[in-house]
């Protein structure tokens, strides 16, 4: 028997009047993640284009790919780095026995590889585990379809986590943004915030010290490494580049970082398939790009004798922090960014000026990015709403 056999064969119990009827969003969701559904419209319809939701969540876990394959390698040679920097032999966890075959050698590739997978797949099965029992239960409830979003969400929020945030944390953090970020409003679709951020957001301010500070970057205990970006925060660029980093470094992404966020040319890639599918909105990418470039040379302009943030240039914001991850994935979910056309460069280019603002002004969170994804999320309905109307009276007057 086929597994489309199968599936047909229990699908009695599920649908109206099945003793598992209330499980029916369980069921849908095995089936249409292996076929496609056979459901068809009736009456009469207006078909815009042949993308739906899987397809589009889809799209956005392929355009992630270089970013895993990066996150996995760096982090592994991050933390091969830190144990050869420390004379250590094996690492004081788990993670040495597999690595018994491979060795903790940065220079090998396939031991940097299979070091990073360590701490990326833990940290993935558990939000995927724990965001997925979110989902079957609000589905079950509600009597709804298991969307596919979640599929974006637990890659996404797996990807900016810190390599050796603590797995119970990683669940808390995942249930945050699931539960409160979405499911309160609705479900996928209906959220106004990014849930991945939401998630990430709630473990910044409830555990500031797993997510933030030079020891976190890291997967070694009692290795400290400040990223580029926390070195310009204290010393602008002379800071980083003293320390040992050139810009094509931080652009190929061989730094500390959040797991998947270091790699421009791995983002860059994946925003390429987002814009040639059209699953992502180029008025957005370039609204961030302009934003971030138009305040950062305005600060450079200005300059400061007292913060050297003031003189950092726009290229190093580009590929340092979580800009480029931010502006590709974050920044344009069609469901909590602006609708319109016009908005969304309005939407866009607020995220850019924010993260500056918060990188240069407040050197204290050097980062910024997720503040103002989020900052930006809040007012994305009324961007569209003053859209809208400017649109509406233009036209009024056109017929006066």
């Amino acid at each position: 028997m086929s597994a489309r056999d199968f599936l047909d064969s229990i699908e009695p119990h599920f649908t109206t009047g099945g003793k598992l009827e209330k499980y029916y969003g369980l069921y849908e969701m095995v089936d249409t993640f292996l076929y496609t559904p056979s459901d068809v419209t009736r009456g009469k319809t207006h078909v815009r284009d042949g993308n739906d939701l899987k397809r589009t969540m889809t799209f956005v876990v392929i355009a992630t790919f270089f970013c895993i394959m990066m996150a996995m390698y760096n982090t592994g040679y991050q933390a091969n780095l830190a144990m050869e920097a420390m004379g250590l032999e094996k690492a004081n966890s788990w993670r040495s026995i597999p690595m018994m075959l491979f060795g903790y050698n940065p220079m090998n590739p396939l031991s940097n590889f299979v070091h990073g997978a360590l701490y990326f797949l833990p940290i993935y099965i558990v939000t995927l585990a724990v965001g997925g029992i979110w989902e079957v239960l609000f589905a079950t409830v509600r009597g709804h379809e298991v969307n596919e979003g979640f599929l974006v969400s637990s890659m996404l929020y797996t990807l900016i986590m810190p390599p050796d945030m603590p797995l119970w944390q990683v669940a808390l953090g995942i249930s945050f943004g699931i539960v409160i970020g979405k499911e309160v409003f609705g479900g996928t679709g209906k959220n106004f915030l990014n849930p991945a951020l939401t998630g990430r957001a709630f473990l910044f301010f409830a555990y500031p010290a797993s997510i933030s500070g030079d020891s976190v970057w890291v997967g070694v205990d009692g290795y400290t490494a400040a990223t580029p970006l926390g070195l310009a925060a204290q010393g602008g660029l002379d800071a980083v580049q003293n320390a040992g980093y050139g810009w094509f470094q931080t652009f190929m992404g061989f730094m500390p970082g959040s797991i998947g966020e270091t790699s421009t040319l791995a983002i860059i890639i994946g925003a390429a398939f987002l814009l040639y599918t059209r699953v992502a909105s180029y008025r957005i990418m370039g609204g961030v790009l302009i934003g971030m470039i138009a305040t950062t040379v305005l600060f450079n302009s200005i300059g400061s004798d007292s913060n050297p943030m003031f003189a950092f240039p726009w290229y190093w914001h580009l590929t340092v922090g979580g800009f480029a991850f931010g502006m590709v994935y974050m920044a344009t979910d069609p469901v909590s960014a602006a609708m319109t056309n016009t908005g969304r460069w309005i939407f866009g280019a607020l995220i850019g000026v924010m993260v500056v603002l918060v990188r240069v002004v407040n050197p204290a969170f050097p980062e910024g990015m997720m503040l103002s994804i989020l900052f930006a999320n809040m007012f994305a309905p009324v961007i569209d709403y003053f859209v809208v109307q400017a649109n509406v009276r233009r036209r009024m007057k056109r017929h006066v």
